[in-house]
């Protein structure tokens, strides 16, 4: 599956409101592959993935459920009920013996007492944390005279905010050995012009992701990133022009969008100690051979 001519997307049921939904699209994201095989790499391990109901966070937490970890997953009430479901259900039957069930916790993550919130409500229920993914996220296309204050805040909270809270509350908790990973992506290094805002934060998680990273070395804390190329989400249906959907992927090399099982090995790797212990302050591009730097 590594490159060559993709099918086109079709036009999707238009989403009129995000977070996008999942079980709306067709065809629906793959969030994994029968060619995966655990090991054990995050046995004994609790994990908890923010906007995980979906897309790349659906997939994470599938592969770490498969690797072993226990995972908890945030998710929007109302709008995300139905692809919230759909993950239990899966974490469920890739859970391993010695985890504890999954759980998902609902909650607007743009504010510092909603995270606190989901913390205190994973730390009641397992008491601990050992890898945090701050992965939520929202994208609304448009050019510069079409940002106002209102939507500038809310992109910023839900994308970057989040971050600096969820890491704040879950490193009280997080001991040596322990992992966060954020979720950027490859729009922080080559622009994208439909999206303004959206990248502006995908850039500012870069800079935190590395400053944390420094913050955090002496606790035997590791922080990276993951920088996502052009993969197929519910992000993407909810956000995109009808024309933009079916041309979706085919500007990288590969001519083709990835799917959120071919990203959430990066997430396994970076949670994993004994695959990634002299990694931090790093971030990894799966984006089908689109080169960047920096």
């Amino acid at each position: 599956m590594a490159s060559g001519q993709q099918e086109q997307f079709p036009p999707q049921n238009k989403q009129y409101s995000q977070p996008g939904k999942e079980y709306l699209m067709d065809p629906r994201p793959q969030f994994a592959t029968q060619d995966y095989t655990p090991s054990n790499k995050l046995q004994g391990k609790v994990a908890l993935v923010t906007g995980g109901d979906s897309g790349i966070g659906r997939a994470v937490c599938n592969y770490f459920a498969l690797e072993g970890a226990t995972v908890a997953f945030t998710y929007v009430k109302g709008p995300e009920d139905i692809d919230a479901e759909e993950t239990l259900e899966i974490l469920r039957k890739a859970k391993t013996p010695d985890a504890k069930d999954p759980m998902a916790t609902a909650a607007d993550l743009g504010f510092e007492e909603n995270c606190k919130r989901v913390v205190d409500e994973v730390m009641e229920a397992y008491g601990k944390i050992d890898v945090l993914v701050n992965n939520a996220a929202v994208q609304y296309e448009g050019s510069i005279e079409e940002i106002y204050e209102q939507k500038l805040e809310r992109v910023f909270r839900i994308n970057i905010f989040s971050q600096f809270y969820m890491s704040k509350y879950a490193l009280r908790h997080m001991k040596e050995g322990s992992s966060i990973i954020n979720t950027t992506s490859v729009n922080a290094y080559i622009g994208y012009a439909k999206l303004l805002d959206y990248t502006a934060t995908k850039g500012a998680i870069v800079g935190f992701t590395r400053a944390l990273a420094l913050q955090v070395l002496d606790k035997g804390i590791r922080v990276n990133a993951v920088a996502p190329g052009p993969i197929w989400t519910p992000l993407q249906a909810a956000s995109l022009t009808e024309e933009e959907i079916t041309q979706f992927g085919l500007e990288v090399p590969m001519k083709r969008a990835g799917q959120p099982f071919e990203v959430a090995p990066c997430y396994v790797f970076l949670a994993c100690n004994y695959c990634s212990s002299y990694i931090s302050g790093q971030v990894l591009h799966p984006n089908g051979c689109k080169i960047v730097n920096g």
